[in-house]
């Protein structure tokens, strides 16, 4: 796919997806040529977003960060799901060198002691493997939504991401937690069993618990951080280089 002005085209493509449903602005995305990547956690809202792939046998790859600390229910998931709907989901690892080192200037758990220390584990088993995901890909498709936190309350269906130089393309924005649930209880999708245990959002083991009553749904990432906007690092770019296609 030629850009030659991919923020322009963001935010053209942000304005034609507002107005289709999931599967049409799935089937839009798919068309638009070039290597299109979906990258899933498998929680809920990604589930989602695999069985419109699998059902419609959308030409999307699907890959994941197995980052080496998934709960065995998420790795179970992954499993259940390719057999379900006859996908593939690419794994995407940390190198065992990167882990090394960053166990010997941290130790292995060091990330529950500083925010650069658990900056920097994400970094090696998440945003590194996240760069072979998406290499030559030109459109990467996402499971963020809004009602998900404050800090991703404005997450629009289609922006440019200036440091990886694609299309980053959310189709989900708009949907709240009961259409979610809603799509999933009407269509038969596998799920993680942690979610009925309290944990609306799946990350790493050692980084997730189950949240408390009125909490907002990722208060369980990272609780021990104090910074309510705390996230890994893979939907949040530098400053200098995010630009954001306009709602």
């Amino acid at each position: 796919m030629t850009v030659t002005n991919p923020i322009a085209q963001a935010e053209a493509l942000n304005e034609k997806l507002a107005g289709l449903d999931l599967a049409g602005r799935l089937s839009l995305v798919a068309g638009l040529g070039g290597r299109v990547v979906f990258t899933t956690s498998l929680g809920i809202e990604d589930q989602v977003i695999t069985a419109e792939i699998g059902t419609h046998r959308l030409p999307i790859d699907v890959a994941t960060l197995e980052t080496g600390r998934l709960f065995a229910e998420t790795l179970d998931l992954m499993t259940e799901t390719e057999a379900q709907y006859d996908i593939h989901i690419q794994r995407f690892g940390p190198e065992k060198a990167d882990i090394d080192a960053y166990a010997a200037q941290y130790g292995l758990n060091g990330f529950y002691e500083s925010i650069e220390a658990r900056h920097a584990c994400c970094g090696v088993r998440k945003l590194k493997p996240l760069a072979r995901a998406l290499e030559g890909a030109t459109i990467w498709i996402t499971g963020l939504r809004r009602g998900q936190s404050a800090n991703r309350a404005e997450t629009p269906f289609a922006e440019y991401d200036a440091e990886r130089h694609l299309l980053k393309v959310n189709p989900l924005a708009d949907w709240d937690i009961e259409a979610i649930k809603a799509f999933v209880s009407e269509n038969g999708v596998p799920v993680n069993p942690l979610h009925a245990r309290g944990y609306p959002s799946i990350g790493c083991e050692p980084c997730t618990r189950a949240i408390k009553p009125g909490e907002p749904e990722r208060a369980g990432r990272w609780w021990w951080e104090q910074d309510e906007k705390r996230e890994c690092g893979l939907h949040v770019a530098e400053e200098a280089s995010a630009v954001v296609a306009a709602q």
